[in-house]
């Protein structure tokens, strides 16, 4: 975005964000709500899950080795250091998903001033099982030794997310033509645990740093928020008529 940003146009383009923002959590909630079924652990892991009924499910042993060697990789290793093994049948405490905004540590500078910033990504979100969100593991976090256990339940909860989802190439692919597609990313602080994150086309930036530090300082607090890339808009495309042009091309018709 080449214009100008004033504090007035900032104040201006946090409104629309806003606005947008809302819109897109809230659709994504309803569609969660519906895929809620497919999210749960059982719904892979089958009887490897703790109370679940014996009913067998395909591909389960695989799912389950899978998410064992990923838990005995990553629980070892700083920042955590949990030892032992991942046995069967695991307790799960919560099914249901929950989405919060992806949040980062950004250093802000002017020619005078730099402050540390913690940024809001407007339209990105990490997908976690309710009360296993990552404010509440990097709180544990600061105490680690002294809730180690509680620790281990939440790596065991965001990597049974993980697996679930991945086993699932129709799930991916239905949030992905919704133009909410998932990804996995890592986080400073928290080593290779791979957080499930959910974005969309509509992608949002900051203004120049001092802008953000006028703004802070205007609010009193170090918290910013991204704003919405207005070029984006205009460029959504359909997906599906995507598909449907290209299969028409290639029988050698014009849409």
């Amino acid at each position: 975005m080449d214009e100008q940003i004033t504090t007035q146009r900032l104040l201006v383009l946090r409104k629309l964000t806003r606005a947008i923002a809302d819109h897109l959590r809230t659709q994504l909630k309803e569609y969660l709500a519906t895929l809620t079924p497919l999210l749960r652990p059982t719904h892979v892991l089958g009887e490897y899950v703790q109370g679940s009924s014996k009913v067998t499910v395909k591909g389960a042993d695989r799912a389950f080795k899978e998410l064992q060697n990923l838990y005995e990789t990553i629980a070892p290793k700083k920042p955590f250091e949990i030892h032992g093994g991942l046995q069967a049948p695991i307790e799960i405490l919560s099914s249901t998903p929950e989405i919060l905004p992806v949040e980062y540590a950004h250093v802000a500078r002017s020619e005078s001033d730099s402050k540390t910033v913690t940024v809001t990504s407007p339209f990105r979100w990490i997908l976690t099982y309710a009360g296993f969100g990552v404010p509440k593991l990097r709180e544990l976090m600061e105490n680690r030794r002294a809730a180690s256990r509680e620790i281990a339940e939440f790596l065991l909860h965001f990597l049974v997310l993980k697996t679930v989802i991945s086993h699932q190439t129709g799930l991916m692919n239905i949030l992905g033509d919704l133009r909410f597609p998932v990804a996995w990313e890592t986080a400073p602080g928290l080593g290779d645990l791979p957080l499930t994150t959910i974005s969309c086309s509509i992608s949002s930036f900051l203004p120049p740093d001092p802008v953000i530090i006028e703004s802070t300082e205007i609010s009193g607090v170090a918290v910013f928020e991204e704003i919405v890339r207005l070029e984006d808009i205009g460029r959504t495309e359909d997906p599906f008529r995507q598909r449907l042009a290209a299969l028409a091309r290639s029988h050698g018709e014009a849409v």
